[in-house]
């Protein structure tokens, strides 16, 4: 079947930038997230199928998966809804704000992934591509919530890709480092712009459409190549917490 993908996250920031290139290469894509209004206004420029979905909520992912199987099916997943928290030190962090971020980053790529996997298989060239995170790969300090939650995502990637061995599916990580997007860090720091934008002060931080660059190329290798893990990061930064800013 010709390519058709389902990208979560999509009314802001990599989600739409991804929306933007898979149209650009010709791909049919169901655009979605929570905020409907914004999903209109990415489908009237792109040509995207919106729809209006939690990922958090359970009937929302089985009205996606049927919805999807009586359209024609699915080819590719990308999950990259998800999002940080807060940046306090673990003896002053909130359970609750940990909580939300395992449900979206976790939790929420489980049930999408469960739900459509059927379809993905049964399409003969499925992909499970998940935007993870650098967190995903090394701590740093503030941010036990978002990289534990980060670290369990990765680890249903791998474990994944080891499950389906012999399965006409190709599971894909994504980790980026830095990128500077409309709500990121804003919704990390509870709306202070000020603090968000020091984030990305004094170095070229990457933009959602070098990730969804990435994204767009390991989706379209020939199938029978798998991008198992792709760490993208700006020129800058070398880790987690090593950023050569200018003075």
């Amino acid at each position: 079947m010709n390519p058709r993908a389902v990208v979560t996250g999509a009314s802001s920031g990599i989600g739409a930038a991804t929306v933007r290139r898979l149209r650009a290469e010709g791909w049919a894509v169901v655009a979605v997230a929570r905020r409907a209004e914004r999903l209109a206004e990415l489908a009237s420029e792109t040509g995207a199928e919106p729809f209006a979905a939690d990922i958090t909520v359970a009937e929302d992912v089985a009205r996606l998966a049927a919805h999807l199987e009586q359209t024609g099916g699915v080819t590719s997943l990308v999950n990259n809804a998800g999002g940080a928290i807060g940046l306090e030190p673990v003896a002053e962090a909130d359970p609750e704000t940990w909580r939300r971020m395992y449900e979206v980053n976790v939790l929420g790529t489980l049930r999408v992934t469960q739900a459509l996997l059927p379809q993905l298989v049964a399409s003969g060239r499925g992909d499970v591509l998940v935007v993870t995170s650098t967190a995903g790969i090394a701590p740093y300090e503030g941010g036990a919530g978002y990289t534990g939650a980060k670290h369990a995502e990765r680890m249903l990637t791998t474990t994944l890709r080891l499950e389906l061995i012999g399965q006409p599916v190709r599971v894909i990580d994504i980790a980026p480092g830095n990128v500077a997007t409309e709500e990121f860090s804003l919704v990390r720091f509870g709306g202070d712009a000020e603090r968000a934008a020091k984030v990305y002060e004094g170095y070229e931080p990457l933009l959602a459409e070098d990730v969804a660059d990435v994204i767009a190329f390991a989706l379209t290798r020939p199938h029978h190549v798998n991008i198992d893990t792709l760490v993208v990061r700006p020129r800058a930064q070398v880790s987690n917490t090593q950023i050569a800013r200018r003075a």
